[in-house]
């Protein structure tokens, strides 16, 4: 019976993230996670002062947290993505008895996926889910966690021998690990600092929002805030396809032959209207956008005009 309602807490939780984070669409505030309920019982996601959530009657830890900081330096722990592209979660203090590190220990023998949730702003997140802890190093007093169940079945190396199926895994556990945490918390800190609106158009609607990178992450960008600008899908297009472009004063700037078409409403008002306007910036100054980063992306987009 503890089995079966452990299964069907973690089944309740997730069908309750898709609805408040929009299927992952959105972040999501310590409010929103705190009002999860079961049965008709309050069952708050986050841990009071804790990074790990252990439910009463449930020894298998059901979440995780990552605290918002401006620097990653600052934080209690640092979470980091391994030389084989798998992401580790470090213990709670150094005792490997601890029960926060138990109960994460027995959802790992178990195999109970978890929510985890990393913060973007204070008191909101970035939920990722399911995840999976899949291995332990108490030398480095944290787990390794998996974000798919084709990391969580090839993370034994006894099944993989050859070096060429090692790096296979690897180069299958960055993607998935890009795709499923760097991009989304990315996105999510990006649309935060910008108020869930287009930096071009001021659009409000964040399900038609991007975090546009400036230097993309295949040419080492990082996904960092400054390297981000919120824009609306057809913006972003432009942007990545250097119809328009940015310069370091935050002025926007229309290709030339763009300018010159004539063409329906969609062309004169989303982007020959824009040219010569300055973007929307983020009210704290260390959120906007790079101006070196922007400098080198301009020089792009001249090279193309």
């Amino acid at each position: 019976m503890a089995q079966e309602r452990d299964e069907q807490i973690r089944a309740a939780m997730f069908v309750f993230l898709d609805r408040i984070s929009d299927h992952r669409l959105r972040d999501v505030s310590s409010e929103q996670l705190n009002s999860f309920e079961f049965e008709g019982e309050r069952m708050p996601l986050l841990q009071h002062m804790r990074g790990i959530r252990i439910v009463a009657g449930m020894p298998a830890a059901l979440t995780m947290r990552t605290t918002f900081s401006e620097r990653p330096q600052d934080r209690p722990y640092e979470d980091i993505e391994g030389d084989d592209g798998y992401y580790r979660y470090k213990w709670r203090g150094t005792d490997a008895e601890a029960a926060d590190n138990r109960a994460l220990r027995l959802a790992m023998k178990e195999g109970r996926p978890l929510a985890w949730f990393v913060g973007v702003a204070p008191a909101r997140f970035t939920a990722v889910y399911p995840v999976w802890l899949v291995g332990e190093e108490p030398a480095a007093t944290q787990f390794v966690m998996a974000f798919d169940a084709t990391m969580r079945d090839d993370w034994s190396a006894d099944q993989l021998p050859h070096p060429a199926d090692l790096a296979l895994r690897r180069q299958y556990a960055q993607a998935t690990v890009r795709r499923r945490l760097h991009q989304p918390v990315f996105r999510q800190r990006v649309l935060v600092a910008y108020e869930s609106r287009c930096a071009l158009c001021r659009l409000r609607h964040p399900e038609l929002l991007d975090a546009a990178h400036i230097k993309e992450d295949s040419e080492g960008g990082e996904p960092v805030v400054p390297n981000g600008v919120a824009m609306c899908a057809i913006h972003h297009r432009a942007f990545d396809s250097d119809v328009i472009g940015v310069r370091p004063d935050y002025i926007v700037q229309v290709r030339e032959d763009v300018l010159g078409e004539v063409d329906g409403p969609t062309l004169r008002h989303a982007l020959q209207a824009l040219h010569g306007e300055r973007i929307d910036l983020p009210r704290q100054r260390r959120a906007w956008p790079d101006v070196e980063l922007l400098d080198a992306r301009y020089e792009r987009f001249l090279s193309a005009s």
